[in-house]
C-alpha cells in the first residue's frame, strides 16, 4: 500500500518476519508487529522501551505524550504493556495518520489519541503536571526539527511533566565532538532544572564521535531510573552517560538562534 501525504510518499510493506515497515520517500519511519506490539524492531525504540519499563511496572497505566507519530509503534507498545494508559500523539500529517490507521489498524480501546498538530503547537495545549512521560521522536526530511530542541520547547515539556515524570528525546548526530547533542543535552538539563537528573543512551562508537546514529536523552526532575543493566543486556549494547557529562560547557539552544540540526547521511537509516 502507498499514499501521497504531506510528509511524502508513504508506503507500508510486509517483511519476511511478519512485521510491517512504514517508509516515507523510501526512508523507514516505523516497524510494527501487529501480532506482538511489544516487539520493537528498531534499536533506538528498544532503548525507549527500556526507559518506559524502568519508569513504570507493566500493567500500571501511565499518561504519555508522544511528539511524532509515524506508525505509532511506541504508543502500541505502551497500550499493550500498560492497558488503560492515556496516550496523546502529536502528529501534524493527518493524511499519514489516516493511512497508518487503514494499513495497520489500532486495537479497539487502545487509549491512543492522535492530534493533527505539530509538537510545538500541541505541547502548549497540555495541562501542567499531567504527564508521566513525554517522548520526542519526530523527524522531518531525516532531521529533528530545530524548533523541537530549543530551551523554549523543552521548558514546555518540563511544564507538563509530573514531579516524577520523565522526558525522553530521540536525537541523531555523528560529527566529531557531537556538537548538536551536547548543546541539546545542555538545553534539556537547563529546562529540567538544577534538581533534575539525566542520562544519554547510545552505542559507544556514537558517543565517541566515530559513527552517525541515535542518541536517546532521558531527564527528570527526580533521579532517573538506572538503565545500566538494560544497556548491557541490549543487542547491540549501549552505554549510559550522565547528561551533564555529555553537555560539558555547551550552551543551550534557543528560538532566537538560527541553527540547523544534523541530517542523516544518505542511506544511513534506509533499508
Amino acid at each position: 500500500m502507498e499514499r501521497r501525504t504531506a510528509s511524502g510518499l508513504a508506503s507500508v510493506e510486509a517483511e519476511a518476519d511478519g512485521t510491517f515497515v512504514l517508509r516515507v520517500d523510501g526512508t523507514p519511519q516505523s516497524q510494527v508487529d501487529l501480532a506482538d506490539p511489544t516487539h520493537l524492531s528498531f534499536e533506538y525504540m528498544r532503548r525507549i522501551g527500556d526507559v518506559v519499563d524502568a519508569v513504570a511496572p507493566r500493567r500500571q497505566p501511565v499518561a504519555v505524550t508522544h511528539i511524532g507519530g509515524a506508525a505509532l509503534s511506541l504508543p502500541r507498545y505502551v497500550a499493550t504493556t500498560r492497558p488503560r494508559s492515556r496516550q496523546i500523539v502529536l502528529e501534524p500529517d493527518e493524511d499519514l495518520t489516516d493511512f497508518v490507521r487503514e494499513a495497520l489498524p489500532l486495537p479497539k480501546r487502545s487509549g491512543i489519541k492522535v492530534r493533527p498538530v505539530t509538537g510545538r503547537a500541541g505541547i502548549t495545549d497540555l495541562y501542567d503536571d499531567s504527564m508521566d512521560l513525554v517522548i520526542l521522536d519526530a523527524f522531518e526530511h531525516e532531521a529533528v526539527p530545530a524548533n523541537l530542541v530549543t530551551s523554549e520547547f523543552f521548558a514546555e515539556c518540563a511544564r507538563v511533566l509530573r514531579p516524577t515524570g520523565v522526558l525522553v528525546a530521540n536525537l541523531i548526530d555523528g560529527k566529531a565532538g557531537l556538537p548538536f547533542v551536547r548543546r541539546t543535552a545542555a538545553t534539556v538539563a537547563a529546562a529540567i532544572g538544577p534538581g533534575g537528573t539525566g542520562v544519554v543512551l547510545a552505542e559507544r562508537k556514537i558517543l565517541r564521535g566515530k559513527g552517525f546514529g541515535n542518541v536517546i536523552m532521558v531527564a527528570s526532575p527526580q533521579p532517573v531510573p538506572d538503565l545500566t543493566d538494560a544497556g548491557r543486556r541490549a543487542q547491540p549494547p549501549y552505554d549510559v552517560m550522565p547528561l551533564g557529562e555529555l553537555a560539558g560547557k555547551a550552551v543551550p539552544l534557543t528560538d532566537a538562534e538560527g541553527f540547523v540540526t544534523p541530517r542523516a547521511p544518505a542511506a544511513v537509516f534506509r533499508s
